[in-house]
């Protein structure tokens, strides 16, 4: 296993870690993590929001509270595919066509890549199951199929985020090795 490989599984383990620890704390806390974030965005995006009452800043908090709430789970659930992805997909392109390694055989390329996308979205999918299961043993959280259902989705858009850009990637590195090194590579990319 390559170095780059073992960093993208540390980091997806560090985010399965910050996702469970999100889904233990109580519903009066993640309320107030939510607000919190409500009032960054609501600070950020709307003009003038520091001058408007604390009743009327509040108020809007409150208002946006469920959109932020589940922009949160779709895209802690895209990150972590995003990261299965790139330790996952990282052992499909390095490897030589009929080079058997985890007693598997050349399978062809495209289908490599494909299970190694498949894989990663089926990891944050079944994570995103279990994450609602134990919410159901949080004090005053419940676990919810739709939210399930919403951390597959940020998840498959994460992982059609990263195979943009491991596609990217690997078009740059074989321009690199087909057209004469690095150097070559900035000029065709122009």
């Amino acid at each position: 296993m390559n170095l780059r490989r073992k960093v993208f599984l540390v980091l997806m383990l560090v985010m399965t870690v910050c996702i469970f620890l999100f889904s233990s704390r109580t519903s009066v806390d993640s309320t107030e993590d939510s607000y919190y974030v409500g009032r960054l965005v609501s600070e950020l995006f709307v003009p003038d929001f520091d001058e408007w009452s604390a009743e009327d800043q509040q108020a809007f908090i409150e208002k946006i509270d469920h959109p932020v709430r589940k922009t949160a789970h779709a895209t802690e659930y895209a990150v972590l595919a995003m990261l299965a992805a790139g330790a996952y997909f990282p052992a499909c392109i390095e490897r030589d066509p009929g080079e058997i390694r985890d007693g598997v055989a050349d399978i062809p390329e495209k289908n490599r890549k494909r299970r190694a996308l498949f894989s990663a979205w089926l990891t944050a999918s079944a994570y995103a199951a279990t994450d609602e299961f134990h919410q159901l043993f949080v004090p005053g959280r419940s676990g919810q199929i739709s939210d399930v259902i919403l951390d597959g989705a940020g998840a498959l858009a994460g992982v059609v985020i990263a195979a943009a850009v491991l596609a990217a990637v690997y078009r740059i590195r074989s321009a690199g090795k087909h057209a004469g090194g690095w150097e070559n590579v900035a000029d065709s990319i122009k």
